[in-house]
């Protein structure tokens, strides 16, 4: 009987704690959530054939990078993800996380490159390598912003997410 009493003894101090834990964590939560309200908010658009590319990019106040981008490849499924990154100079290297059509099972995350030149942001081609799940760019392979489809416009924000 002493060995259930203590048992039960235990296990609620152990659910105190978990629950003070919880507390701190929604407190920490709520700093970084308003550490990372983004100080500036930019909406571009690609257009290239039939395609059509809509970003929207937040900066934040730690100089990271967030957004939503929305691709619509003629004869593709729509892909709609987040971009998570940074510039780089004047680059933005990002991860593109993104379902296809409403199949929601499977999340793709691809790299890219974006090259800030004046209100416009340039789609770069580079080689990508896969190693175990994760895509990124082959160093030492340079990235083409030259012979590109996609550049994209600034333009007015209006629900791009």
């Amino acid at each position: 009987m002493k060995n259930l009493i203590l048992f039960c003894l235990l296990l609620a101090c152990f659910g105190f704690e978990s629950c003070k834990k919880n507390q701190n964590l929604n407190a920490t939560d709520a700093v970084q959530a308003q550490a990372e309200k983004p100080i500036n908010v930019q909406c571009y658009k690609a257009l290239f054939e039939n395609d059509t590319i809509d970003l929207e990019i937040s900066t934040l106040q730690n100089g990271k990078i967030t957004g939503n981008m929305v691709m619509k490849i003629f004869n593709m499924p729509k892909k709609t993800g987040k971009i998570n990154g940074e510039f780089r100079g004047d680059t933005l290297f990002a991860d593109y996380s993104f379902i296809q059509g409403t199949y929601d099972k499977i999340t793709y995350k691809n790299p890219l490159a974006m090259l800030k030149n004046g209100n416009e942001l340039i789609l770069g081609n580079g080689k990508i390598e896969t190693y175990l799940g994760a895509s990124y760019f082959v160093k030492g392979v340079p990235i083409d912003f030259d012979n590109v489809k996609y550049k994209f416009i600034s333009v007015d924000c209006v629900g791009v997410k």
